[in-house]
């Protein structure tokens, strides 16, 4: 399992330390977010000129607002100046979001991203596209020296979006699901896909909260708090609501091995730990040194 990291700072030059220092700490990727901040294309074009190896992903960058071929463009920029380290996350956002705050319509998500991910994939590996469907077209061919060949994940949460992904992607990316629910619904089903398909097993990425501690109650309590925005979203109060809690790791080391091993053996390819342990505790002590350990293993 490798093991990331989510990108911090407010300015290039913070995010870019911190990168520097989680890539000698043994992290294999920083994964950034599209939400009010940096645009993450154009954030980690940047990077790639002054950070050393390490992949570079989105977690995601939002569909809706872009048309497919447009987003292929950018990035395969940004994978040519990033020398081939880019990572293309993908998601559709949320229905507050796209319908409230961009004036755009949420209806049939499904298959707008089938569609999408049909102009997208040829694109991204070079290809041509002569393609008609119901909510986009596109015919061309894009030219960016040393772009092709960047891997495309997508933000799949339900089994329907989990199917596509196996099918027409190279794995998923997913926030907010926890241990029950990658071990019994995300893996399965997007591994099934994928081998139905003929494609190689799927990546899975995924973020998850985590305390070594002996007070797990207390632990599942800061998760919970931690996640009452992003719970108010109709997708992830579902996956909350199947997962029977938050998304989380927590218990004695021990304990937390064992989970990991689990959800290794599932098929969660990559890790995106993030602790919650009250700051100056025992706990976070305990929880740093849990994190340096696995990744020395890694």
């Amino acid at each position: 399992m490798r093991i990331g990291t989510r990108g911090r700072g407010q300015s290039l030059t913070e995010i870019s330390a911190n990168i520097e220092s989680d890539r000698m700490a043994g992290y294999s990727s920083v994964w950034f977010s599209d939400g009010i901040g940096f645009d993450p294309l154009t954030l980690i074009a940047a990077l790639g000129q002054v950070v050393g190896p390490i992949e570079l992903g989105t977690a995601v960058v939002r569909t809706l607002p872009r048309h497919p071929m447009i987003l292929a463009q950018q990035a395969l920029t940004a994978n040519a100046l990033t020398r081939g380290r880019l990572t293309l996350g993908i998601g559709p956002s949320h229905r507050p979001t796209v319908e409230s705050g961009w004036g755009l319509s949420f209806q049939r998500p499904i298959s707008r991203m089938r569609e999408y991910l049909s102009i997208l994939r040829p694109l991204v590996a070079g290809e041509a596209v002569d393609y008609d469907g119901e909510h986009y077209s596109a015919h061309g061919q894009l030219a960016v020296e040393d772009g092709p060949g960047l891997s495309v994940l997508v933000a799949a949460l339900g089994p329907q979006m989990l199917r596509l992904s196996g099918r027409l992607a190279d794995g998923t990316v997913v926030v907010m699901a926890g241990p029950r629910t990658l071990t019994r619904d995300i893996c399965p089903t997007i591994r099934e896909a994928a081998d139905r398909a003929g494609r190689p097993p799927p990546r899975v990425i995924c973020t998850l909260s985590i305390s070594i501690t002996d007070d797990v109650d207390s632990a599942r309590e800061r998760a919970e708090r931690a996640a009452q925005q992003m719970a108010k979203l109709p997708s992830y109060a579902a996956l909350l609501e199947r997962e029977g809690g938050p998304a989380l790791l927590a218990g004695r080391e021990d304990d937390v091995d064992e989970a990991l091993a689990r959800l290794d053996a599932a098929g969660v390819t990559d890790l995106v730990p993030v602790s919650i342990a009250s700051a100056g505790s025992d706990e976070e002590a305990r929880t740093a040194a849990w994190i340096t350990r696995l990744l020395a293993r890694a």
